[in-house]
């Protein structure tokens, strides 16, 4: 059986985590990310037979049951991914409609999944019904995007326009646009649940004075998408208080969309 350190999964885990904290997107322990994992790849690297031990979740997620997911730990901190990945992160298998998590891997100093393994698993399930290769769910501060929540409205068509007007990318990126959540507290299955319902109809989820959740086919790309929403919202702060002389106009990301064979959220442009 090959080691499971060598799995492109784990060296992609790996330098994510990483990558994230020298962001400045996941301070001390903030931030999350779960991968879901195929059978066939585990089995590479690991016995799916020999469970560690058993952990309990607190909610159901019954179209999950038997998924594999690679996932940060509670109270972990990103920066120590990299030097001691077998105590910040876990392989772990959902059985029992998804109120049980089998640990095959990792938190080997008795720790267990972010505490926000709920509205990880439920945003899985959220874009699972949407699109199928939908494979992570990410969650971080990204500093930017959280001071934009406390200057702008946080009505969904008018801050997801603020974002594609910054940057010309942004539309391409992300042409569902983002869906925004009021403050809530963190850590509940009322917030995951919350979430996941804003995770059926974009990737890009705002926890308003908080942080973002965002999804995608594999990290690269889900990095990308908030690294992208996370630009666009740097841009915004820069300019906010001034005059706005120039802008990305309707008609050009009209343009966008047929360039790019991209379709924009119903009726978020003119």
């Amino acid at each position: 059986m090959k080691d499971v350190m060598t799995a492109p999964f784990m060296v992609e885990m790996i330098r994510t985590a990483t990558n994230m904290y020298d962001h400045g997107w996941d301070e001390r322990n903030g931030g999350n990310i779960s991968l879901m994992l195929e059978e066939k790849e585990v089995k590479e690297y690991l016995d799916p037979g020999a469970v560690l031990r058993t952990i309990p979740t607190g909610f159901e997620a019954p179209a999950l049951e038997g998924k594999y997911f690679l996932v940060t730990g509670t109270g972990k901190y990103f920066k120590n991914v990299q030097y001691a990945p077998e105590v910040n992160l876990g392989i772990v298998r959902l059985r029992d409609n998804g109120q049980n998590a089998d640990l095959l891997w990792g938190f080997t100093d008795g720790g267990k999944f972010t505490s926000e393994f709920p509205a990880h698993m439920m945003s899985h399930e959220a874009r699972l019904g949407v699109d199928a290769e939908n494979r992570v769910v990410m969650h971080c501060h990204p500093a930017n995007l959280l001071a934009m929540t406390y200057v702008h409205t946080l009505d969904e068509k008018e801050f997801t326009r603020t974002l594609w007007q910054m940057c010309t990318e942004c539309i391409v990126v992300f042409p569902e646009g983002v869906n925004v959540l009021p403050w809530m507290l963190c850590g509940t299955n009322e917030i995951g649940e919350a979430t996941a319902e804003k995770m059926k109809t974009a990737r890009l989820v705002v926890w308003s004075q908080h942080g973002i959740y965002g999804a995608g086919k594999d990290l690269d790309e889900t990095f990308g998408l908030i690294e992208t929403a996370e630009k666009a919202a740097e841009i915004y702060m820069k300019i906010a208080h001034l005059p706005r002389v120039n802008t990305i106009t309707d008609e050009q990301m009209h343009q966008l969309e047929k360039r790019f064979g991209i379709k924009a959220r119903e009726g978020y442009l003119d």
